[in-house]
Order: structure tokens, then sequence, then C-alpha cells
């Protein structure tokens, strides 16, 4: 098979004879990088995409571990956009639940007619009487949520229902905190606790838009309108629910 050649070429150039590469030769034009030269066109099926643009985006990994629940309470008071951002993709149901209802059952001692009804009524009915309104409320703060997360995917969002209904429950009844806190000592009907029922109110609407923009994708506009629902309840129903 050398016809003259020397038996120590390479593997590549060991022909059959005459100048002709012989079985063992590598197949012409393999390479991918010739695919597409003038005359070797790589054939594609019909319907596929030739530069992998219909390829579905691999998803965004989370951006870290789950943080405590001590961590993402304090996290959302002051380190806001980073907890939120990394806590899109985890449910937060525990510490959502857990303070909602003990917010519930305080959230009674800030109105000043209920807060007299309870202390002046019986064991036997004060008891049902402060469980009844902290279920309300963590229902409440659930739907609202729910809401929330509604309006956010018609809007446009990509996020989870779980993270966003948590995480806007945790915000709704943190907020309020310092506004229930003086109503329980100064009485609901107070200008100062009003004042600080109008700036935590703000606080509750930045934190929202913060929220749902980084849990759904959005711009704050959007955002701001996929949560001006549970703004307004929250506004109407417990910030001013004296007025």
């Amino acid at each position: 098979g050398g016809h003259g050649y020397p038996d120590n070429r390479p593997p590549q150039q060991q022909g059959g004879g005459y100048g002709y590469p012989g079985p063992s030769a590598q197949p012409p034009y393999t390479s991918s990088a010739q695919h597409n030269n003038p005359g070797h066109t790589q054939a594609f099926a019909i319907g596929e995409d030739p530069y992998g643009h219909d390829a579905p985006p691999a998803p965004a990994a989370p951006s870290g571990p789950r943080l405590r629940w001590q961590d993402l309470l304090s996290g959302i008071v002051l380190r806001p956009h980073q907890t939120f951002q990394r806590m899109r993709d985890y449910p937060v149901w525990g510490p959502a639940l857990v303070v909602t209802f003990v917010y519930g059952l305080l959230a009674i001692f800030g109105f000043d007619e209920a807060r007299d009804d309870v202390i002046h009524a019986t064991l036997g009915t004060a008891v049902p009487y402060v469980l009844t309104a902290a279920v309300m409320i963590t229902v409440s703060a659930f739907v609202l949520g729910v809401v929330t997360h509604t309006l956010a995917r018609q809007l446009g969002g990509d996020g989870s229902w779980q993270p966003t209904v948590g995480l806007s429950m945790l915000i709704m009844t943190l907020t309020d905190a310092p506004r229930l806190i003086i109503a329980m000592f100064a009485g609901g009907d107070a200008s100062f606790v009003q004042v600080v029922g109008w700036i935590t109110w703000i606080a509750a609407g930045l934190l929202f838009t913060s929220m749902v923009s980084r849990s759904h994708d959005l711009a704050w506009p959007r955002a701001l309108g996929a949560s001006a629902i549970q703004l307004a309840a929250l506004l109407s129903l417990i910030k001013l629910g004296t007025f």
C-alpha cells in the first residue's frame, strides 16, 4: 500500500497509493468550523434553530442559602433589597404564620373600643375574642398576599407564589408593629399614633415594591401597582381603622 512512501509516515497520511487516502484516513470536512464554509453547508431539520436561540434559558440559581428566621426578620428591616433577592425562591411559611398570628393577638389592643371590650370581658369571652381576631388577621394577610402575587403575574412577573405571599405577610405585620406598640399604650385615636401610621404605611409601600420587584423581576412602577390593593387594605383596615 505504500508505493514508495516511507513506512514511518503519520497515520493520517498513509493511503491506498497514488496519493489517494486509504480506509484509515480521516474523513474530509468533518470539522465543525468547516460546516458553514462555501460548498460544505451543514444541514438542519425543518424548524430547528441553527444558532441555538430557541433553547430555553437556564433557570436562575438562588443567590444564596436560605436565611434563618432571625436573619430574615432583621434583614427585612435593615437589608431589604438583599434579603428579598436572596429569599425569592424560598418559602417562608413558618416565620410568616407565627409573626402574623402573634401580631393578630395584639392587634385588637390597638383599637380603643375593642381593647376596652376585651379588658372588661370575662376570661371565657376575651380569649375566644382575641383568638378569633388573630385568625381573621392571619387569613386576611394571606389572602391579600395572594392578590398581590396574582397582580404581579398579570403584570408580567415570573416569581413563585409561596415566597411572595409569605414575604408580603411579614412586611404587612412588621411595618405596623411600631404603630401597634404605641397604640396599645397611647390609644389608637391619638394624633401621634396616626402620624406613625402614615409613616409606617409609606415604609410598607417601599418594602412591598422592593419585594415584588425582586421576586417577580418587575420594574418598580409595576411592582407598586401589584401591591396597590394590599396597601389600600392595610391603610383602611388597620392603619387608619379608627378614621
